[in-house]
């Protein structure tokens, strides 16, 4: 469990072309040149693999999307648990008989904020029973009788469709259009408007742009257990600052606006309220809203209450508030509260399906922990030591009292533990064995699970299996398959602190020759870039298979090794990383001699992309070259949640800002920089890439620059991805091996 925050992990760097290669220079190179096409074409070989995992309540069924092996257009397919075979449900040619797709802009900014690339069946909705199946698909719903097979269009002329979900009874439908709530009857396909008074900066039903981007929480509204009432977020931007995208390609056509919070500026103001299906007036949630303006989680599940997490604006305090549907009125029962700031567990709370107690995640004591707390609130006990290495919740069975989790005392593994919450002195058993990174999802009746794993062999699965030990079958993938398993070895270098890295070394590597160095960096908060998979480093490998050693490494800052680790950077987010970054580099070629660290590259995308530019601009002595893709360039103009959870207010830590800043030190550039940036990120705008630009032009600096037109924080085109990926070899070989080699 973490929760990603702001930056995508897409690494889709590139560059541009230096002087002219000597034919020499490509002696001892093995990279595939066919390989880049294929990375590309399959999304990075993750299409045909399946995905968005549902299972049926009484776990006879698996529900899953599955893409051919070079499409982004997905169909929805259906496993049998007890005969082992797999159906086709749905497809979009199904239903769009060769039309072209249809998404709202609003749907697409949506499905950014949920880097979500694949078109077709992008989502669906199984209903609590298990008997339906609802499926947005260009702008339209559609309802599918699981035994039947039968489809059935809900139709209106309201708007586009946004976030539809059943109602817990599955004879409704609510879902979002022209920013007021709707909800529809699936028996008589009538409609009915829940809220008013939407316009240009209030809307009904959808989540602001933080909780999307930083929160983790897509959904606007919730429906009540009983299927009577919904409780919706009114989001008001009124007052906010509007960011504008333009398309320079097309300047005939208008730019999108957006309302968008940076650092000190103003949030969008959020309520919570309560509204029948039969309509009448909203009943109004209260809190302290002027110390707690975020509305972080919403939770109204089976017996159990209505309850809320809301933060102060600095996220060092956070409140867990139990609602009065009757009145509206909250009363608490917790409180977090961490000097430097809280990370959200998106899980938490997890409730007991009848109302008796529930789950808790905290840091409080130091690192991650598993906790019981009863219904009002109070700790009941610890259900996981702080030396576990929680990482996330997986599943409660509350009649066996027992939970699923992940976690693992080696950080770059992730591994499913079962665990007796009757109050026996039980340590975590775990479940998977293999060295990798393992998840499950589990039915509701917590009897048949889906264990997906990634192997340090290069094998991805998805294995069906019950909790008594029984193989059910497999969720078959119509993925290609990688070309090789990259070559990685995982090890620990330096003392206090050490650090967690990864080399990835050509596949015809000579541990008599010196390669140069690339350094595949993300370095902030929430990430890691060692893990114990190598299927997450086939593009490092034909990096290196261009005659370049790769390496990463985990400083502190990033995740998984407790509070005090990845805590090191409040007040600044270059300082600390930076350095381990370049002390952890040092031990590596201090252990490794085949690492020339006279000549070093380095590149990332996002935090990465940040990270990647101050490097080269604050280590010239350490970084010769730098690739920095969708940079932030100044944290004055990124978002509210994510910059001040680490930054504080601007007013309050105006040396934070200016000392994190790139364009604070772009007239120290001394080595060659590319920046690459998309033109309608609406993640980290175009214009921090254009400022950081503009600062080392003015201070006399060149470097190079790439603008992505119409590309927004993900790049998923095939083409130009391989494109880049070309050109960020051949970046580094110009200014990293010699013509004359």
């Amino acid at each position: 469990m973490t929760l990603r925050l702001g930056f995508g992990l897409l690494f889709v760097t590139g560059c541009l072309a230096g002087g002219p290669r000597g034919a020499s220079r490509t002696s001892g190179v093995v990279a595939d040149p066919a390989f880049l096409e294929q990375y590309a074409a399959t999304r990075r070989f993750s299409a045909g693999q399946p995905t968005a995992i549902k299972l049926i309540p009484d776990g006879s069924a698996v529900l899953f999307l599955r893409s051919p092996p070079r499409s982004f257009v997905q169909d929805l397919y259906e496993f049998n648990t007890q005969t082992g075979q797999e159906r086709r449900l749905l497809t979009a040619e199904q239903i769009l008989k060769g039309a072209e797709e249809n998404l709202s802009v609003e749907e697409r900014a949506r499905r950014e904020r949920m880097r979500i690339s694949a078109r077709g069946i992008a989502s669906y909705q199984l209903s609590k029973d298990g008997t339906k199946i609802l499926v947005p698909l260009s702008g339209r719903l559609f309802v599918i009788e699981r035994a039947s097979g039968a489809v059935r269009e809900l139709v209106s002329d309201a708007g586009y469709p946004l976030d539809p979900r059943f109602s817990p009874d599955g004879r409704c439908v609510a879902c979002v259009r022209e920013k007021e709530l709707y909800v529809m009857d699936i028996a008589s396909g009538s409609e009915r408007r829940l809220t008013t008074g939407a316009g240009a900066t209030l809307s009904h039903g959808t989540a602001e742009f933080v909780a999307q981007e930083a929160m983790g929480r897509t959904e606007g509204y919730w429906w009540s257990p009983d299927g009577k009432m919904i409780a919706y977020q009114e989001t008001s931007t009124e007052g906010m600052e509007m960011m504008h995208i333009a398309d320079a390609t097309h300047p005939d056509r208008e730019p999108q606006a957006w309302a968008y919070p940076r650092p000190g500026h103003k949030n969008a103001d959020v309520r919570l309220g309560l509204i029948s299906l039969d309509g009448g007036d909203t009943r109004w949630v209260t809190w302290d809203q002027d110390r707690y303006p975020y509305l972080a989680t919403v939770r109204w599940k089976d017996q159990a209450p209505l309850t809320i997490l809301v933060q102060n604006r600095q996220q060092t305090e956070e409140v867990l508030l139990r609602v009065d549907i009757e009145t509206g009125n909250t009363s608490q029962l917790l409180i977090e509260k961490d000097e430097a700031w809280i990370n959200l567990d998106p899980a938490m709370p997890k409730w007991f399906p009848d109302g008796s107690a529930f789950l808790w995640t905290t840091e409080r004591d130091g690192a991650w922990q598993l906790e019981l707390h009863s219904a009002d609130g109070q700790l009941v006990r610890a259900l996981t030591g702080t030396d576990f290495g929680y990482k996330g919740f997986v599943d409660l069975d509350p009649d066996r009292m027992t939970v699923h989790l992940s976690g693992s005392d080696d950080p770059t593994q992730t591994h499913v533990y079962r665990l007796s919450i009757d109050g026996s002195p039980t340590a975590p058993v775990r479940v998977t064995m293999e060295p990798g990174i393992h998840s499950a999802t589990f039915s509701e009746n917590h009897r048949v699970f889906v264990h997906a794993s990634s192997t340090m062999d290069g094998r991805r699965a998805q294995a069906v299996q019950s909790t008594d030990g029984r193989k059910l079958g497999m969720l078959q993938a119509a993925a290609e398959k990688p070309p090789f398993v990259p070559n990685i070895e995982l090890t620990t270098v330096g003392s206090e602190p050490s650090f967690h890295a990864v080399l990835v070394r050509p596949r015809n590597f000579d541990s008599r020759h010196r390669y140069p160095v690339i350094v595949s960096v993300y370095g902030g908060p929430h990430a890691q870039t060692v893990v114990a998979a190598p299927s997450a480093y086939l593009l490092q490998q034909w990096i290196a298979d261009h005659g370049f050693i790769v390496v990463s490494v985990d400083g502190r800052g990033t995740p998984a090794r407790g509070r005090s680790w990845e805590r090191a950077l409040k007040g600044n987010l270059i300082d600390v990383p930076l350095g381990d970054q370049v002390a952890g580099l040092k031990a590596l070629g201090r252990k490794y001699r085949e690492l020339d660290l006279d000549r070093v590259g380095i590149y990332g995308w996002s935090f990465g992309g940040y990270f990647s530019a101050i490097a080269v601009m604050r280590r010239p002595d350490v970084f010769d070259v730098g690739v920095a893709g969708a940079p932030v360039a100044e944290w004055l103009d990124y978002d509210t949640y994510y910059t001040e959870r680490y930054l504080g207010l601007p007013g309050d830590n105006p040396s934070g800002y200016a000392d994190s800043s790139v364009l604070t030190y772009a007239k120290n550039l001394e080595k060659p920089l590319l920046i690459i940036h998309g033109t309608a990120d609406d993640n980290v705008y175009f214009s921090h890439s254009l400022k950081m630009s503009n600062a080392l032009f003015r201070a006399g600096k060149p470097h190079d620059f790439l603008a992505l037109s119409d590309f927004t924080h993900m790049v998923a085109d095939p083409l130009v991805t391989t494109r880049l990926h070309q050109r960020i070899v051949d970046y580094f070989r110009d200014h990293l091996i010699p013509a004359a080699q």
